[in-house]
């Protein structure tokens, strides 16, 4: 256990006193150094909220600019992070409220149509968030009235059921159940009453019981051994194109879906007819592994003629020793997780 003593303590404030009085004076390289320990927290915070990675990093960098802006405004009555947090919650809001959201995708595959799907998805605008940029965003201090852990909070499931909610329900429920903030320190970032505050907060989690009935039943697995396997199961089958095998690690109620496109497969048998419509058009398929959402993930590259070129990103989803869920994202999203657009023609 670290100890400090009161001369350290005073000499830490002293010199964040130094860094805010130099940023108001103009320096841009002390309000740096006030705001990067909170930017990668922020960008998850503002990630939770809209669901998207593109609309988490404009809507962060909107937030800095503010708060750089808004410096001589910061009163010093709460944290700096709580006040960074203030920001990006609004600006958050405010970009929920204008409908900036980006159109459904229809399928672009001439001359291979799908199987017809038995759902259709609501948040096409889902982007997958790369662990890579978690470090020091999840393991953050959180308020004692936080209900979820930080990697569960993170997970595609509980960020797509947090899309449905009302913006202000939504708001109110990272505030209060993710990050654990008080309900009288949320109320003055929504400029609202703390009743206001409680009331949207029961709404926002019975909203979200419905979406989730089962997500605290049925923990990630997490990065283990264990998860390896499947994940490497999974690998094999799907390089190999073997149905059979690919079958045999979903679950009976395993779903796939693609955002921006809109189609669901729900249940083992539907997924496996479109992973066998998928094998048919494609000579071969290679997958690298990477994470999202602190789940595995894999980067998906098609064989052609020209070479082996990315065509997505799967992330799975996983409950006991099984795969529950298959997201298929375009293969867009690969640059973000360090990965080529195409792989050596020779591996």
């Amino acid at each position: 256990m670290e100890l400090h003593t009161g001369n350290e303590v005073t000499g830490v404030e002293s010199a964040r006193t130094d860094l805010m009085s130099r940023a108001r004076a103009g320096d841009g390289e002390a309000f740096r150094a006030l705001t990067e320990p909170h930017r990668r927290e922020l960008q998850v915070h503002c990630y939770r909220m809209l669901g998207s990675f593109q609309d988490a990093e404009d809507a962060l960098q909107d937030t800095m600019l503010a708060a750089w802006r808004g410096l001589d405004r910061f009163d010093g009555r709460a944290a700096l992070r709580t006040w960074l947090y203030r920001i990006a919650t609004n600006r958050c809001l405010d970009a929920l409220r204008s409908a900036r959201r980006r159109p459904a995708q229809q399928w672009d595959s001439p001359g291979f149509e799908p199987p017809e799907p038995n759902g259709f998805g609501e948040i096409h605008w889902l982007e997958p968030y790369p662990d890579a940029l978690l470090d020091g965003a999840i393991n953050v201090p959180l308020g004692p009235e936080a209900r979820y852990e930080q990697a569960e909070s993170i997970s595609l499931a509980f960020v797509t059921a947090l899309q449905i909610l009302p913006p202000r329900q939504l708001a109110v429920l990272i505030l209060r159940d993710v990050l654990g903030f008080h309900a009288n320190e949320v109320a003055e970032m929504l400029d609202t009453t703390v009743e206001s505050v409680k009331s949207a907060l029961k709404r926002a989690r019975a909203g979200l019981d419905r979406r989730l009935p089962m997500t605290r039943d049925q923990p990630p697995t997490g990065d283990s051994p264990a998860e390896d396997a499947i994940v490497a199961k999974f690998v094999s089958a799907y390089e190999a194109a073997d149905i059979d095998a690919l079958v045999a690690l979903l679950t009976d109620d395993a779903f796939m879906s693609m955002p921006p496109i809109p189609l669901e497969y729900h249940g083992r048998d539907s997924v496996a007819r479109f992973c066998a419509f998928v094998f048919a058009t494609a000579q071969r398929f290679e997958l690298v592994p990477t994470r999202a959402n602190a789940q595995p993930a894999l980067g998906v590259y098609r064989h052609t003629p020209t070479g082996i070129h990315g065509a997505g990103l799967f992330v799975l989803t996983l409950t006991g020793d099984r795969i529950a869920a298959i997201t298929r994202f375009e293969s867009t999203v690969l640059p973000t997780f360090g990965l080529p657009r195409s792989l050596p023609s020779v591996r």
